[in-house]
């Protein structure tokens, strides 16, 4: 697949109506065309708006530019083009699969259940289990699962919404979020839930700092301060909310402040004392954002690594994200979001008071919550232990300041800042990078890739710390990284060259029509006939 470029249609079109309105930039012709059909209540309305005036214009020249008939016709030839693209590579996945459309007519038995379980499990490019993935899966072992698998059982059709029925269940939550509040140097007034996800924990300190600024400082229009390597969630939260994410220098005229530990593109922590000095200075609330990190970020002082402070230690700091699922070895769905204060964790929950169906009260998204996901993280945490977290945490650190050593002396390639933890990003100045990925991804390895700038990172798990996987790693950058210097100048090829591709275009809507379609690939089934 070629990848649709801004250079193939948009530029021209581009340069014919700046030459038309004698304008030079793209937002000059939406500025013109807009101000002359709908005059000053139009430009007042858009200059009195969150985003830049560039901005919003250079958002409306593409949307008129795209009715062109020409380059509407391209845009649609090369969306279908990605969409093709995307079906084929699931139906290749999934070739020796049959597809259940209809439920059916008898049910299965569980021995036709498991096998059929297995054969899609067995799905896939790449063997996760033997350590060649970044992130995504941060711990195996045959026994835990065993344990967790068990214990998941046990608790499956328990739901926690339903206190009175389960409050055993309701104790484990609890006792999850009391003994992380005491890992990030939570008080006695710390407090917190567990959500299914760090995405969750994200957005549920957002809507509660929208409703405690709404209710007591009168703010019906808030901001977020957010630097621009925060995960993509803020934006996630900003859109169902309707908060304004800046990812600007900070702004005293907000209500939110926010830093990573460690951010997810270069896994390095922001100046949280800086950070939240200044949320006390202008009494903003202050999230540090630690899905990423985890158990390994809050001990890994403990572990013998210097890291400046960035928990509830710091002064200013309101809230953490954490996920369970990533360095607490818990089972995928489950995180935590904690307080250092009742009162904002008050404007978290949902309460309806005037339902025919009685008051209902729910704490995060969901409504009825899976106790089991609450079961098997509590069990996976006991299982550990504070020992066992700390070891974990030696291990992973260890293996990803090896692996940063390493890559660090190859020539051509170099390291993003300072990894804290345990992501190191590689960059290139001298050939482009995603040559680099593709080569890895031919070997088996699965990297992230990363833009504005150009990059791919590993984040370190414990899978990572199994014999000879880090030589490994290191051996097979330097050889991918001396092949690729041979002719630097050549560009990527293949699906690789899209990150390239999709970075150079201005038009950024485009880039979301082509995720959406990815998203819907996602679900294909075969056509109904």
């Amino acid at each position: 697949m070629r990848p649709f470029s801004g250079s193939d249609c948009l530029k021209p079109v581009t340069e014919g109506i700046n030459r038309a309105f004698g304008a030079k930039e793209p937002w000059q012709v939406a500025t013109i065309t807009a101000t002359t059909v709908l005059g000053g209540v139009w430009l007042w309305t858009v200059i009195c708006q969150d985003e830049s005036l560039y901005i919003r214009g250079k958002r409306q020249f593409f949307k008129y530019a795209k009715k062109i008939p020409a380059v509407r016709r391209q845009v649609e030839a090369e969306l279908t083009k990605a969409k093709n693209d995307f079906e084929t590579e699931i139906k290749k996945s999934n070739a020796h699969l049959a597809y259940s459309e209809t439920l059916p007519e008898k049910g299965l038995s569980k021995e036709e259940i498991l096998r059929l379980v297995d054969e899609h499990l067995k799905t896939g490019h790449y063997d996760w289990r033997d350590g060649r993935v970044s992130g995504a899966v941060y711990g195996y072992k045959p026994e835990l699962v065993e344990l967790v698998t068990e214990v998941y059982g046990k608790a499956s059709y328990t739901n926690p919404l339903h206190a009175d029925l389960f409050p055993g269940v309701c104790k484990m939550e609890a006792e999850v979020v009391r003994m992380a509040c005491h890992l990030f140097h939570g008080n006695s007034a710390s407090c917190g839930t567990m959500t299914t996800g760090g995405t969750e924990s994200i957005v549920m300190a957002m809507k509660a700092y929208r409703d405690y600024a709404r209710e007591h400082k009168g703010i019906t229009r808030p901001n977020i301060v957010v630097p621009k390597t925060v995960h993509a969630a803020f934006d996630k939260g900003g859109q169902y909310f309707n908060i304004h994410v800046r990812s600007v220098d900070v702004d005293p005229e907000t209500f939110e402040l926010v830093g990573s530990a460690p951010n997810f593109p270069y896994g390095t922590i922001d100046d949280i004392e800086a950070i939240a000095a200044l949320g006390v200075k202008y009494d903003i609330p202050v999230h540090v954002d630690a899905c990423l990190g985890s158990f390994v970020v809050a001990l890994i002082r403990n572990a013998g690594y210097k890291l400046r402070p960035f928990d509830f230690d710091v002064k200013g700091v309101t809230s953490i994200s954490a996920d369970t699922h990533k360095y607490g070895f818990a089972p995928k769905g489950s995180s935590v979001i904690l307080y250092s204060d009742k009162k904002y964790k008050d404007h978290q929950f949902t309460v309806t008071t005037d339902w025919p169906g009685g008051v209902y009260g729910s704490p995060t998204v969901n409504g009825s919550r899976a106790g089991g996901i609450i079961a098997a993280c509590w069990a996976t945490m006991m299982s550990f232990g504070y020992d066992g977290y700390l070891e974990a945490t030696k291990r992973i650190v260890d293996t990803a300041r090896y692996i940063e050593r390493g890559v660090r002396d190859i020539n051509g390639i170099f390291v993003f800042g300072k990894p804290a933890t345990s992501v190191i990003a590689l960059g290139s100045n001298v050939f482009d990078i995603f040559r680099l990925s593709d080569s890895l991804c031919k070997l088996g390895w699965n990297l992230n890739s990363l833009q504005f700038p150009s990059g791919i990172h590993i984040c370190v798990t414990d899978m990572h710390t199994q014999p000879g996987v880090a030589d490994k790693f290191i051996a097979d950058v330097r050889s991918c990284t001396a092949e690729i210097m041979k002719d630097p100048g050549q560009p990527v090829v293949g699906k690789m060259a899209l990150y390239g591709m999709a970075q150079s275009i201005p038009d950024r809507s485009v880039i979301g029509e082509v995720t959406r379609l990815f998203l819907h690939s996602m679900y294909y089934t075969p056509s109904q006939k």
